[in-house]
């Protein structure tokens, strides 16, 4: 088995974008697509971006604000991605939902996807936080190593009291250095037999778990790169 474990850094200012900056509104030409489910009609020829959002969001809505992260730009989060040119499928979930049922209603949608004759590597899973979580635990249960998956600060000790979740798929870790809720996810990927490189890339953005609420370049671009098949 031919992987390799990789962790970048990234340090806030520094970070190559493109010309039109992720925290940009998309062109007023463009056409976003977004929706909470699977689209009736699936064009085959589409990369789809599916974004499981954080807990937060749960509790207070599509727009929430946290003492002390600030704003959650969920909508602006869920515009970026469709601006550059991916069939978004995002749902707010309810408050309490259980990460594990809902896992497997994101593998169902996969599934339906892949079934309709979209490549596995077209497709993308990423998840903030809870949503982390359970993009860890979907990507586990959908094993198969082409789909690429995204773990934003989503790796902490619950993973070491479940040793059954064995992520597999391409695999990329975003982390906030100043995150003091999370970990790495190095020794999680691991576990993973997927023959893909497992990459981890550490931002320095400063404003911990909150880096990830709003639609910074230094995030997104990384995302929508793997998405398109980089690294």
């Amino acid at each position: 088995m031919n992987r390799k474990l990789m962790t970048i850094v990234f340090i806030g200012g520094l970070f190559s974008a493109p010309a039109c900056g992720a925290g940009d509104p998309p062109p007023a030409e463009a056409s976003p697509q977004i929706s909470a489910d699977v689209p009736a009609a699936i064009d085959p020829g589409a990369r789809y971006l599916f974004y499981l959002h954080g807990a937060i969001i749960e509790t207070q809505g599509v727009r929430p604000t946290h003492p002390r992260f600030g704003v959650y730009e969920y909508q602006e989060i869920l515009e970026i991605f469709a601006g550059r040119g991916f069939v978004v499928i995002s749902e707010a979930r309810p408050a309490g939902t259980d990460g594990k049922v809902y896992a497997a209603t994101v593998v169902d949608q996969v599934r339906e996807i892949l079934a309709a004759g979209v490549p596995p590597d077209h497709v993308t899973v990423v998840g903030f936080s809870k949503g982390g979580g359970i993009a860890i635990a979907a990507s586990s249960m959908l094993a198969n190593d082409d789909v690429n998956f995204v773990f934003m600060a989503a790796c902490n000790p619950w993973l070491d009291s479940h040793p059954e979740i064995v992520a597999r798929g391409r695999l990329l870790s975003l982390r906030e250095s100043s995150d003091d809720l999370v970990g790495s996810c190095e020794g999680f990927f691991k576990r993973s037999p997927s023959p893909h490189d497992h990459v981890e890339i550490v931002l320095e953005l400063g404003g911990g778990h909150g880096a990830f609420y709003r639609p910074r370049p230094e995030w997104v671009v990384p995302v929508v790169e793997w998405a398109s098949g980089g690294r």
